[in-house]
């Protein structure tokens, strides 16, 4: 007679050999999910965008995990995490938008695990990098989850937020899933080397924004050109 183990039980005879529940983030992310199924995912999707401190390399790369021991659908899996991560940040765009940054500033130094200095570092990213900072801000810790407010108090058309957020946050999270998918019951690896996931993301942002500043340089030229 074969036993089929819940995900708690599996987690934590998959992590360093101990029989017992598995406990903080981790416990508690396995039990919405495997209460909720995909749900449960956008539910955690949507919290790790509103309170920054749950990272989304957790709660993604154990729900591939979840999706490769044939618990929930990988389609709706990647479409609810996505689901979870646009509704969290349209709060927190129409949060930005309604209070703006010096009042967001102050409730996140209320917030534990959280200060002012965060809101700060994601307005400096978007007003660095304006539009295009919603979809990279995604893969940038720290920014990430708040990037929406300076979005919002700079009042960026709506549509335009939505499209770069949906598409910032389905390569995020369509990332981490198949991460937590491809390792199985080693998907913890994941929060142990993510960091490096941001390195590679750094390089490519840098990349995109080197090219775009050498495309325009060679467009002023050429017209500076035609103008002799």
């Amino acid at each position: 007679m074969s036993t089929t183990l819940s995900p708690t039980a599996l987690a934590a005879t998959t992590s360093g050999g101990s029989t017992g529940q598995t406990g903080g983030l981790t416990g508690f992310v396995l039990d919405t999910v495997d209460a909720l199924g995909a749900p449960g995912v956008g539910l955690m999707s949507f919290l790790e965008v509103v309170f920054p401190p749950i990272p989304s390399e957790v709660v993604l790369p154990l729900a591939g995990y979840q999706v490769q021991q044939g618990r929930i659908d990988l389609v709706a899996v990647v479409l609810f995490s996505i689901a979870g991560a646009f509704l969290g940040s349209l709060l927190l765009y129409w949060v930005g938008k309604v209070i703006g940054l010096d009042r967001a500033a102050r409730i996140a130094d209320r917030i534990p695990l959280m200060d002012a200095s965060d809101v700060t570092k994601s307005a400096e990213w978007f007003h660095r990098h304006e539009g295009a900072a919603v979809f990279t801000g995604r893969f940038v810790p720290g920014v990430r989850s708040l990037i929406s407010l300076p979005a919002g108090a700079a009042r960026m058309r709506l549509l335009k937020f939505s499209v770069l957020t949906v598409l910032g946050s389905g390569l995020w999270n369509g990332l981490l899933i198949a991460l937590g998918l491809a390792l199985g019951t080693q998907y913890e690896l994941v929060e142990e080397y993510g960091h490096y996931l941001d390195y590679v993301f750094y390089a490519a942002i840098a990349a995109v924004l080197a090219w775009a500043v050498a495309r325009r340089v060679r467009s002023r030229r050429r017209e500076g050109a035609g103008t002799r």
